[in-house]
């Protein structure tokens, strides 16, 4: 027998609405009945009140119209406090919001019809259809009373209304008063009840994120400035600059200036940058910002204004300068206890492979001692001591010349070249060092010397400029590898300093009919560095003559690309400032015309994440064009360059990536494992890793070649032990071929750069502010790569030292109030997003506690353990000066 299906029982209650929906009018009063029942005896109470005041808000007479209204607000504010589900009152006064609709529409104006809209408006959260705005409609007509006092999921809707009616009334030009009015009193609810990120929303969606700046407090202007600083990432320009210019403003209100700072730097305003400093009054900070802007890599003078007392300017001026970066350095490197030279065979760690390739390692060829020249340089570079360079050459073997000598005519430009690279930003050494060079009577020493003085000064900025005035003569010798080496020198050393005096220098000979290309495509590149995101017109018109100047052949050699790509990074990030250049672009000669376009466009919205800007330069890598046109790798290059501003954006690269690579021709594969390289630079994951381990197999050598360049550029001084196994036994696999061989052989001198303690990562401060000069340089190398047989492979294989550009230490190292090195304990894990997260959230998890100085992985980020300190920045990357926390009690 079937069991009775109890009345009160879910179940049965369910079925039972359904049933009735289907029964005919004439037994709606069954179903009433029945309904009833369901209810609990205070449910049904509440319902015959609310039905009783529905009838005496229509009733004639005011005082019980008044009655009525104050007790059905009483009820549905008493419900609306907390919303899980749909209140009571509301669902009661379901039937009846059409007659009250009515009703309101006959009432005559007074204070009574305004209650009544407030409560129609309330109603409406549940009731009105979509799209008709009813709830903000009545909130207007209503009483102003206080917002709040109806909860949080009426004030909610109100804002999403209110944005949909906004954009309506722009487009029809009304009036706008009574919205604002409105948003005043949303945002200061949310503000106070700590919903700053909807606060931000609505303002951002009635484009008046000023009213922010009144409301903030505080407790909490760090939340709504990190979530300002974050969603920037996603708006259009000009809106981000918009949007980051409310935080620094917030950030300076509330004097929270290394924040005020590196927004400062972000947008690459040197006024507010000066400002910071000047509304700073406490000395320590302000060496604290030194080291901020020293790690940007930008030139930046102190004047009387920021910091008036002299000798502090000096000492302030030092640390900007980056003079003290070596010692930091070599502090991190004997804390690690890494200071022993390595040689090339460390590295390459023959021993560990089958027999063959040892057995034909014995021959001394060139090749091979070029790659070993180039392995040895990354791998010491910047520790001062290695076993092939700097060996005392007064012993009987005497080495140092020695090895010099095993390389050929331009391989010895780089040999000399890298022991500027050994001794990097060890400036006094480092010139002492390479003195001896300057008197050979071989014109590839003397470049290689001049070269090397260039990557000794690259980052260190110095009153005296000991570069300028040693490379100065060399600028216009009848050598031209000397010349090159002087250039680039120059580049390297100057890059992102606008030093006009270079700029007298290296103009002319972008316009001398007699140079040769090579020495005028260095020159351009330079000026690039130099100028790098200076967006500077004079230096932009030398480039472009020179280009309209090429002949036919000369526009088919493989340097003749290094024209454009000095000319893209004087607009590097400048997004709009590249238009006008762009349009005299397309009056080029049709061989180089469309590779000038795609480097500039990709180089001016560098490190933006423009979405639109990455679907052109898909369309460009997605045509399938004759194997002649050279513009699609920096089509993909710039894929790369564009998206790897933020996490998003970078895994969405990366998969656009593998379909390239799918669907591509022959020259886009060719450039799609560099763009990887480039999106996940110093940053080894495993997806990418073994997508480069695939394509280092191509049977198209140009590919594999490019991917094992790349797989040493994604574990660019990390020493990870996957990727290193994996340089190895493509080593092996590769023995006969000398090309390939060479590649494998930087790769592994790439990811044991520094012993393991540099990075390449352009992006620095918790992945907000990139280095220009950093992007600059690795920028260089990719678009050398793109022709890999004729540049690297070719007699210029020294452009692998523009490296040295985005080298910097991944350390973080404590400093006391004298900027003397202190071990402290700190807690590295890996980073948490906590953006608009509730409460406060642990930033950083699955951490290990150790003492500073600390090596920071790519997504890492490091946290004080101690409550004795406090540290003047809060990121902890880099130079961190502490100073002693006042109220520190030891337990």
């Amino acid at each position: 027998m079937a069991p009775v299906p109890d009345p009160n029982s879910v179940g049965g209650g369910a079925k039972r609405d359904e049933a009735t929906t289907k029964v005919p009018s004439k037994d709606s009063k069954k179903k009433d009945d029945k309904k009833e029942e369901d209810l609990s005896e205070e449910d049904l109470q509440l319902k015959q009140n609310l039905e009783l005041y529905v009838e005496r808000v229509q009733d004639p007479n005011p005082e019980l119209q008044k009655a009525a209204l104050e007790s059905m607000r009483q009820e549905i504010r008493e419900s609306t406090s907390s919303m899980t589900s749909v209140p009571k009152p509301l669902k009661f006064l379901r039937p009846h919001y059409g007659v009250l609709k009515e009703f309101h529409l006959k009432m005559a104006e007074s204070d009574l019809k305004k209650m009544l809209a407030d409560i129609l408006s309330v109603l409406a959260l549940t009731m009105s259809a979509e799209g008709e705005r009813e709830s903000l409609n009545y909130r207007l007509t209503g009483s102003e009373g206080e917002i709040g006092s109806w909860g949080h999921e009426y004030v909610r809707n109100l804002a999403g209304e209110i944005a949909e009616e906004y954009t309506m009334r722009q487009g029809e030009e009304s009036s706008i008063e009574d919205l604002m009015d409105l948003v005043q009193q949303i945002v200061s609810f949310h503000m106070k009840h700590n919903a700053e990120t909807e606060a931000v929303d609505l303002l951002m969606d009635v484009e008046d994120l000023d009213l922010l700046l009144e409301h903030v407090d505080s407790t909490n202007f760090r939340r709504t400035c990190n979530y300002l600083t974050s969603a920037a990432k996603y708006l259009p320009g000009p809106d981000d600059m918009l949007v980051l210019d409310i935080a620094y403003m917030i950030y300076i209100k509330f004097a929270e200036y290394p924040n005020a700072l590196q927004i400062a730097l972000f947008l690459d305003n040197m006024q507010y940058v000066k400002q910071v400093f000047t509304s700073c009054t406490d000395l320590l900070k302000k060496k604290q910002f030194c080291y901020m802007i020293a790690r940007q890599g930008i030139t930046f003078v102190l004047d009387q204004e920021m910091v008036a007392n002299e000798q502090d300017r000096e000492a302030l001026q030092d640390i900007v300068n980056n003079t003290k970066l070596s010692e930091g350095y070599l502090t991190l490197a004997r804390d690690i206890e890494v200071m022993e030279a390595k040689t090339p065979e460390d590295i390459y760690k023959a021993h560990l492979l089958d027999g063959r390739v040892s057995s034909g390692a014995s021959v001394d060829s060139a090749r091979q001692n070029l790659s070993a020249t180039f392995v040895n340089a990354f791998v010491n570079a910047g520790f001062g001591q290695d076993k092939l360079m700097t060996v005392p050459s007064d012993s009987t073997s005497g080495s140092a010349g020695n090895w010099l000598f095993k390389n050929k005519e331009h391989g010895k430009t780089s040999a000399a070249a890298s022991l500027g690279m050994i001794q990097l930003w060890d400036v006094n050494t480092g010139l002492a060092q390479l003195d001896k060079y300057f008197h050979s009577s071989d014109n590839p020493v003397i470049a290689g010397a001049l070269l090397g003085v260039g990557i000794v000064n690259c980052g260190i900025k110095d009153d005296c400029d000991p570069a300028f005035a040693l490379l100065a003569d060399f600028i216009d010798n009848e050598d031209s590898s000397v010349r090159i080496g002087a250039i680039m020198g120059l580049g390297i050393a100057y890059a992102g300093s606008q030093n006009d005096q270079i700029r007298s220098r290296l103009s002319p000979i972008l316009n001398d009919a007699k140079a040769p290309l090579d020495v005028i495509a260095f020159a351009a590149l330079s000026l690039g560095m130099i100028y790098v995101g200076s967006c500077n017109e004079e230096v932009a018109q030398s480039i472009i003559f020179a280009l309209m100047d090429r002949s036919e052949a000369e526009l088919g050699e493989a340097l003749t690309r290094f024209l454009p790509l000095g000319l893209g990074l004087l607009y590097l990030g400048k997004q709009e400032s590249v238009e006008a250049t762009a349009e005299v672009s397309k009056t080029f000669n049709e061989k180089i015309r469309k590779y000038c376009d795609m480097t500039l466009l990709s180089c001016a919205y560098a490190g933006t994440g423009n979405v639109l800007k990455v679907q052109d330069l898909l369309a460009q890598c997605g045509e399938h064009l004759e194997n002649g046109d050279i513009h699609q790798g920096p089509a993909v290059i710039g894929l790369a360059m564009v998206a790897m501003s933020e996490e998003l954006g970078l895994d969405m690269g990366i998969r656009s990536l593998e379909r390239v690579l799918q669907y591509g021709e022959q020259n886009v594969r060719r450039a799609v494992p560099l763009a990887l390289g480039l999106l996940c630079i110093s940053n080894p994951k495993v997806t990418v890793m073994d997508t480069l381990s695939r394509l280092s197999h191509d049977t198209d050598s140009e590919v594999a070649m490019a991917a094992i360049i790349s797989l040493g550029l994604i574990g660019a001084g990390t020493n990870n032990a996957r990727i290193a196994g994996m340089l190895r036994n493509l080593s092996s696999y590769y023995y006969k071929d000398a090309s390939l061989l060479f590649c494998v052989r930087i790769a592994q001198g790439f990811v044991h750069m520094g012993k393991g303690l540099l990075t390449l990562n352009p992006f620095h401060s918790e992945r907000l502010l990139l280095s220009p000069t950093a992007l600059a340089g690795i920028v260089t190398l990719l678009h050398a790569c793109l022709d890999m047989r004729s540049i690297i492979l070719g007699k210029y294989h020294y452009v692998l030292y523009f490296l040295v550009l985005a080298m910097q230490p991944r350390m973080m190292l404590t400093v006391d109030e004298n900027l003397k090195p202190i071990s402290v304990p700190v807690r590295v894990g890996q980073a948490v997003d906590v953006v608009g997260q509730a409460g406060r959230p642990k930033t950083i998890t699955g951490f290990q506690t150790h003492s500073t100085p600390v090596l920071l992985a790519a997504g890492e980020r490091a946290e004080l353990a101690t409550e004795k300190y406090i540290p003047l920045s809060p990121i902890l990357e880099g130079f961190i000066i502490l100073k002693e926390n006042p109220d520190y009690r030891e337990e």
